[in-house]
């Protein structure tokens, strides 16, 4: 329905609404205020799914991470200070590396001198597959963030060349519903050079938010990662890059 789950929740926002709908229809006369005031925030509120999705994406990262010789990513998280992921074979360690690169749109009155990097960890939405890696579905986000049909279609294939896998359940009508990519695996990203792309909303020195665009992950997270991966399994029998 065109969300890519990261830059647009717009749709899961109204069909979660619609599921919680008949639920509130049930509560007493007393409690009508509370419900308005509720359905308000949710008609305005376009981003209230992407908590859920954030949430479900870092439950199904986590449920990964731990498997012996994998080299699949299992966490991109990006601070005020820097950027940096986890990798499911190489324990609790945290590979850094310099912000992102960043191409995007900002709102009417904006530069991208008024551009804060601030922490978060709405980055899982790539990591199982949604968000950049999901931009075939979600052409709406020209208007938004920049790009073209053309241009989005073209970033979204790319990520197939760094992932170990296709999602059997994120589908991508474009694609003649291909599942997205998924599974980034350092190995492939450090041979490719192609970095993970990342949907994402600017935010504003002064507060709020001033744009949105696509972030590219910086290479050094990833060689000094795919180094470890070596350094620990490269003469040992384990499965193969990103299994």
């Amino acid at each position: 329905m065109g969300d890519e789950l990261h830059s647009r929740n717009t749709a899961g926002t109204l069909l979660l609404t619609r599921e919680l709908t008949e639920a509130w229809l049930d509560f007493p006369a007393t409690r009508r205020t509370e419900v308005h005031q509720t359905l308000d925030f949710l008609r305005a509120s376009d981003y209230f799914f992407l908590r859920l999705s954030m949430a479900s994406a870092k439950a199904a990262a986590n449920a990964g991470h731990g498997v012996r010789g994998s080299s699949v990513v299992t966490s991109m998280n990006l601070s005020c200070r820097d950027f940096a992921i986890r990798v499911s074979g190489l324990g609790e360690r945290w590979f850094r590396g310099p912000h992102p690169e960043l191409e995007g749109r900002l709102f009417e009155g904006f530069t991208m001198d008024d551009v804060e990097w601030i922490g978060g960890e709405s980055h899982h939405a790539e990591t199982v597959g949604l968000g950049g890696f999901a931009q075939a579905a979600a052409f709406a986000l020209q208007a938004y963030q920049g790009g073209s049909p053309d241009a989005m279609v073209e970033m979204n294939r790319r990520m197939y060349d760094i992932t170990v896998g296709e999602h059997p359940e994120y589908q991508i009508p474009y694609f003649a519903y291909r599942g997205t990519p998924v599974g980034i695996d350092v190995v492939k990203v450090v041979k490719t050079g192609i970095t993970p792309v990342i949907d994402g909303g600017l935010a504003g020195r002064g507060g709020g938010q001033i744009g949105a665009g696509i972030l590219r992950a910086p290479m050094e997270c990833f060689r000094a990662a795919a180094a470890a991966w070596e350094e620990t399994y490269g003469d040992a029998p384990v499965p193969a890059a990103g299994a």
